[in-house]
């Protein structure tokens, strides 16, 4: 597969060098794992504000992909997704994947190995079982009543 997000002409390990709020757009895209699971429901306990993923995906979500099918005009469609950057990653990084790099970044840690930028393979983060590849439900097929049905357990 061919990673949307080339990585190529980004200095050489920039996320251990640069803070996120220095980063130039190209850099910042490159950080996304393509995982989709940003792009996956999610439900959120009132009480305990604990965030849970399901499977129930997006309907831009490209579940081979794992990537949106339609990024750069994706708020026409879905007027409400969220366009993460430095200044807004404290109101979201809760939400975010465990594993997802802007949230691992955020929080001072490291990207894992199998991250692409990490392995040089776009198709890494697939074979780690990290993302949601062939592995989600339709939003216009699941009602609302039936997503605690499809929630996943992340992996720490």
């Amino acid at each position: 597969m061919t990673d949307p997000i080339a990585a190529k002409g980004l200095a050489k390990r920039f996320w251990e060098k640069k803070p996120l709020n220095k980063m130039s757009q190209d850099e910042w895209e490159a950080l996304c794992d393509g995982c989709g699971k940003c792009c996956l429901n999610k439900l959120e306990d009132e009480d305990t504000e604990e965030v849970a993923l399901t499977r129930v995906a997006c309907r831009l979500l490209d579940d081979a992909t794992c990537r949106c099918s339609h990024y750069e005009n994706r708020h026409q469609f879905v007027p409400d997704c969220i366009v993460l950057k430095p200044d807004n990653l404290d109101t979201h990084a809760y939400w975010m994947p465990l594993t997802c790099a802007y949230r691992l970044l955020w929080q001072g840690k490291p990207l894992y190995d199998w991250h692409p930028l990490i392995s040089g393979d776009p198709d890494s983060v697939h074979r780690a079982g990290i993302s949601v590849q062939h592995n989600t439900v339709s939003e216009f097929d699941t009602p609302f009543e039936e997503w605690e049905d499809h929630i996943i357990e992340e992996p720490t």
